[in-house]
């Protein structure tokens, strides 16, 4: 915030979004220090949320005494922005669906915060739609952090116990500050998830630090499912889109491909993805997805999610055009049933295009 208000003529200017703002951030800071005492006190005692009534008390009084004095000192200021604000994560993510979920109210606002080591982890909010759940959290640190101080980003748990056909998904990180970062984990969900959980959550840091969190989510409600089950064969490979499932955070596309093969070949079938226009030829943008495999009777059957950009209401018809999305480069590490790894060679440049067709799925109104 500046040091004080601008002004035009007579009369100031009343900065009322960078007011709220610091309120917002003041509240965090609050609560971070009440969940300090309390860590201080026991140490493994899990923090837990403040209930509505105390964060309205607290907006009240952080109001008061902002608004009473036109002049920030720059030393409470620069504190202030440093804190999260709940949703930024999500909101400031650059993904079309995560932000309009969290603008529409369909994520779950958590804003738990552990400190380790003189470090801050934030749960910012949480997204339980039709192809992932999806973590938003803020680190603040005392000390600048390395690239890698979190691994692979966070585990999870559902109802204390372990997923137990394991899991896939995706982590990244946004560097705001050589001390803050926010990141976002998803987790693919598979039909053995129940549509509501307790969620376990556990951040490992490279000094053995540990910062674990749990709370309860449910699958949101705004969820249309619309059955395809559109089948097609090319070049050997067998593929049949199964369903679209539509919310205001995205679409996912469920399908199944197959192709004869065992686990060590380079299977077209792996590499299937979908092209997604609208009735006016706009094309919706896609995300990648989870792929498993698994093989029977010498056939390799992939099923994979496919993720794209939530459509506009007014939207009546998709086009679906399915094609190889293969690689340049690459190979990979292979684990077996012992944890024991291996390499595996890159033979993605054997494969050749494959041509299928498109095909129109229309859109309940």
């Amino acid at each position: 915030m500046k040091n004080s208000f601008d002004t035009k003529g007579s009369r100031p200017e009343f900065p009322r979004d960078e007011v709220w703002t610091a309120i917002s951030r003041g509240i965090q800071q609050a609560e971070e220090q009440v969940n300090l005492k309390k860590e201080s006190l026991q140490e493994k005692r899990k923090s837990k949320r403040k209930p509505l009534v105390y964060t309205a008390g607290a907006a009240v009084v952080a109001f008061g005494i902002l608004v009473g004095s036109s002049y920030i000192s720059p030393a409470l200021a620069n504190g202030l922005s440093r804190l999260p604000i709940i949703g930024s994560v999500f909101s400031d993510s650059g993904i079309l669906g995560l932000k309009q979920a969290s603008d529409k109210g369909l994520t779950s606002a958590i804003g738990e915060t552990q400190t380790v080591n003189g470090i801050s982890v934030t749960v910012d909010e949480v997204l339980y739609d039709q192809t992932n759940i999806t973590i938003g959290f803020t680190v603040e640190s005392e000390e600048e952090l390395s690239d890698d101080y979190f691994g692979a980003g966070m585990d999870f748990t559902i109802n204390g116990e372990q997923p137990r056909n394991g899991f896939s998904g995706g982590y990244k990180e946004n560097v705001v500050s050589p001390t803050v970062r926010t990141g976002i984990v998803e987790y693919a969900v598979t039909e053995e998830m129940p549509e509501e959980f307790e969620l376990g959550l556990v951040l490992r840091g490279g000094k053995g630090e540990k910062w674990m969190f749990s709370t309860p989510i449910k699958v949101i409600s705004e969820l249309v499912r619309v059955s395809v089950n559109h089948k097609q064969q090319a070049e050997g490979i067998k593929l049949n889109v199964t369903e679209l499932a539509l919310s205001p955070s995205g679409i996912g596309l469920s399908y199944e491909a197959s192709e004869k093969g065992n686990l060590d070949d380079e299977l077209g079938a792996f590499y299937i993805d979908f092209r997604m226009t609208d009735e006016n030829g706009k094309e919706i943008t896609s995300h990648s997805g989870p792929v498993t495999g698994k093989r029977h009777k010498g056939i390799m059957v992939f099923n994979g999610q496919n993720k794209f950009d939530p459509i506009s209401e007014d939207v009546k018809e998709l086009t679906i055009t399915p094609y190889l999305a293969l690689p340049t480069d690459g190979g990979g590490v292979e684990f077996d049933e012992n944890g024991e790894s291996r390499e595996l060679e890159f033979k993605g440049d054997s494969l050749q295009p494959v041509e299928f067709e498109s095909f129109k799925v229309k859109i309940p109104q």
